[in-house]
């Protein structure tokens, strides 16, 4: 469960994929001691269009499958779909609004592993499920934890379309070091 987080602050406005976002600045950042082993929380739905689909595949990935309707049909897709890029793309936005951006995160050393698992449709809304795997305290720092997270995005058939997996250094709570 996510702690309450009390009244934040908002920056309205900016834009991002063509559409104005809202960025919360928390009062409360969440520590290491926060993210014991199990699931975290669920985020979403966030609404895939066609248009961003195409957006994303003509910057970042213009493969067929990704561009054109013909030719996604007969792939081995069979339909357009999103690109795998694109879909992890969102899984990371989905939780930096969800909980990164108010974590006393020090960034990550990597990805250790993304599955796709499902093409990603026009019109698809996900949902993103966050599960700890593990946590546990630097053994070369030990004011800092690394938490592994598995990311679980799902259409709203509730069909996994990719698995990530990822470890973030988290700060802890002062005093805990010691």
């Amino acid at each position: 469960m996510i702690p309450d987080i009390g009244n934040s602050a908002s920056l309205d406005g900016y834009e991002c994929w063509n559409r104005t976002v809202s960025v919360h600045l928390p009062k409360m950042t969440l520590t290491f001691e926060d993210f014991p082993p199990g699931r975290f929380g669920t985020f979403g739905p966030r609404h895939v269009s066609r248009e961003e689909i195409l957006e994303f595949a003509a910057e970042f990935d213009p493969q067929p499958m990704h561009l054109d309707e013909a030719a996604a049909s007969k792939s081995m897709l069979k339909g357009l779909a999103a690109s795998g890029w694109h879909l992890c793309s969102i899984m990371m936005r989905m939780m930096a609004d969800g909980f990164i951006t108010r974590t006393a995160s020090l960034g990550s050393p990597g990805v250790n592993e993304v599955r796709w698992l499902a093409p990603l449709r026009p019109g698809d809304d996900l949902t993103l499920e966050v599960d700890v795997l593990e946590a546990r305290v630097s053994r070369s720092r030990p004011e800092t934890g690394i938490v592994t997270f598995k990311g679980t995005a799902r259409n709203a058939a509730g069909e996994a379309l990719c698995e990530m997996t990822s470890p973030i250094m988290v700060g802890r709570r002062a005093g805990a070091a010691s």
